[in-house]
């Protein structure tokens, strides 16, 4: 890797990149994240890059909490540099990072809500610490469906039944729950979870990368939602964000400590259940 970013820090071992983001205080996704994701997936894509990539974070507390509520027009003109003015949302940018030939494993620790939770579902394996993970659909409640590819993976991933209990609940799910509904792969305990997803990295790692790109692939075509299915979704957050009743809901988180370290973020799930 030849790049450098704001928020996120790299590192290639071998065949295995490390890619740790870092935007603080509270990793919100936006605009500079993007930017460095879309640099990011760029590299990634190219024939001579790492055959596997291990996203984690600098900050315990968050991976990435949700999108920047006060940046939503930005972080979106970042996103549409990926694709073009008709891809210009994180759905269409998440589902690259779905197709990119390097396998991708997501190391979770801390909070992944929103579009933080949609970024490691669009992530090939999601291995989370048993201790402190906690993964979340808040969108709900604060006033819009999830826009980048909650609605599409959950319901893939955990049935019709469980998609729409975490969607519609907007609550917080520990390690363990999201293990058992098939949110994650995996919950390992903490101390061990930095060993595992290394010696799963190298593991993978060391097979041929072609054959690592077609299996991927075949995959994705029977499990990935396709475009259209994604915009529609994008489409239709990026109308009810906007709207009177999200604007009332997110003011009243604001004056709770929204978007700051604060117990508001900690424990979102029972704020938005107590608004």
């Amino acid at each position: 890797m030849t790049a450098s970013y704001e928020t996120i820090t790299t590192r290639l071992d071998g065949t295995v990149l490390s890619a740790t983001f870092h935007a603080p205080p509270i990793n919100l996704i936006g605009p500079e994240v993007v930017r460095d994701l879309i640099g990011l997936l760029d590299e990634l894509s190219r024939p001579d890059a790492a055959r596997v990539v291990v996203f984690d974070s600098a900050d315990s507390d968050f991976f990435f909490p949700h999108v920047d509520m006060t940046q939503v027009a930005e972080y979106t003109a970042e996103a549409a540099k990926a694709g073009g003015p008709g891809d210009a949302s994180l759905g269409m940018l998440f589902r690259k990072l779905s197709q990119i030939p390097a396998v991708t494993l997501a190391k979770l620790r801390g909070r992944a809500r929103g579009a933080g939770s949609e970024f490691l579902l669009a992530c090939d394996m999601r291995f989370a610490s048993r201790e402190t993970a906690v993964l979340g659909q808040p969108e709900v409640g604060i006033g819009a469906p999830p826009g980048a590819g909650a609605i599409q993976h959950l319901t893939r991933l955990l049935g019709r039944g469980r998609a729409l209990e975490a969607v519609l609940t907007s609550a917080d799910f520990d390690a363990e729950l999201a293990e058992r509904y098939g949110w994650i792969n995996r919950a390992v305990p903490d101390a061990e979870l930095d060993a595992f997803v290394a010696g799963l990295a190298a593991r993978i790692g060391g097979f041929p990368r072609d054959a690592l790109i077609a299996a991927k692939a075949a995959i994705n075509a029977i499990s990935l939602p396709t475009p259209a299915d994604v915009r529609a979704d994008a489409v239709l957050f990026q109308q009810l964000v906007r709207s009177e009743a999200t604007q009332q809901r997110t003011a009243a988180l604001f004056k709770r400590g929204f978007q700051t370290r604060s117990r508001t973020e900690l424990d979102l799930g029972d704020a938005l259940g107590d608004l």
